[in-house]
């Protein structure tokens, strides 16, 4: 997104336009961006044109509200700042081992996929995934790692069906080798699933409800990644 829109929803969301329309006019909005009245207009049918903005014009003054796309490209700035500010070379993550679907081990067993997670993360995952539900407060943080490049997982067709391509990040919990994939058409908004060479359950002893911590690498991948 252009900086110039950027600041703009930075100062409209301060006003209070993320949650609720804010009643402002186009001289007070100029005055919070450091502009004319006549620059700010202008901005605000800019923003409007973008789909950044919704406008109520039934009221006495005209109302701004910041539409989800907006809403969109801030969180992906402030994930940024985070990364810059908060985060190093790796994030924690905290959650509770819940069940998943099901279908993680027919995914992860077939030899495409297998042979991609050896080549690129040397190790084949034990079938199945370990499903946590992440912790409220680290949400923002596994948005974090949703955003990171990471090691693709192509897809490929099989027997008429699609397998969707799989993004992988290397981890670690409980000092053992993982990486938490996110598929291409994940059912999952505030959950994880890990794979690892071993079966972690077992190895791990643990169970659904447990409290667990897994630590993801964010350093950038090298050129051949």
């Amino acid at each position: 997104m252009d900086e110039k829109y950027s600041f703009s929803l930075r100062k409209i969301a301060l006003l209070g336009g993320i949650n609720n329309y804010i009643a402002v006019s186009s001289r007070e909005l100029g005055d919070a961006l450091g502009m004319s009245q006549q620059s700010a207009s202008k901005r605000i049918l800019e923003l409007l044109e973008e789909k950044y903005l919704i406008r109520d014009l039934g009221a006495r003054r005209q109302r701004i509200k910041i539409t989800d796309i907006g809403v969109e490209e801030l969180r992906k700035e402030y994930n940024e700042y985070r990364r810059i500010f908060e985060l190093t070379d790796h994030v924690t993550l905290h959650g509770k081992i819940s069940s998943g679907m099901g279908e993680g081990g027919y995914y992860i067993n077939q030899k495409p996929y297998m042979d991609q997670f050896y080549a690129k993360l040397r190790f084949k995952p034990f079938e199945g995934t370990l499903n946590i539900k992440v912790a409220v407060e680290d949400l923002d943080k596994l948005e974090v790692v949703r955003n990171m490049p990471g090691h693709v997982i192509d897809g490929f067709e099989k027997d008429g069906r699609t397998f969707g391509k799989v993004m992988a990040y290397r981890a670690k919990i409980q000092n053992l080798d993982c990486a938490i994939v996110v598929p291409e058409r994940s059912h999952y908004e505030d959950t994880m699933e890990l794979v690892c060479k071993f079966h972690l359950r077992r190895t791990l002893s643990i169970k659904d409800g447990d409290d667990v911590a897994v630590i993801v690498d964010l350093t950038p991948l090298s050129p051949e990644n």
